[in-house]
């Protein structure tokens, strides 16, 4: 959220250097990211949607391992 914050500030240092009409053309271009409803899933690939598809329903029917699980049989790959 600081990162956030420190983008936010540097946003705003830059708008007194603007005139009016470079602002309106900013606040355009932020109005339309605040308003994009893009989600995630309609920008992946169809061979991504169909891997996690088959991961979801592999879980609903209790197949796969649990994080825990696999974290036990790599946690040595983990130390350092």
């Amino acid at each position: 959220m600081a990162h956030a914050q420190s983008i936010d500030s540097k946003i705003v240092s830059y708008l007194g250097f603007l005139t009016e009409k470079k602002k309106k053309a900013v606040l355009n271009v932020v109005k339309t990211f605040a308003e994009d409803e893009t989600d995630l899933w309609d920008e992946m690939p169809d061979e991504i949607k169909a891997s996690v598809k088959k991961g979801l329903l592999e879980s609903e029917k209790g197949l796969g391992k649990s994080h825990s699980e696999v974290m036990k049989k790599y946690k040595k790959w983990l130390k350092k």
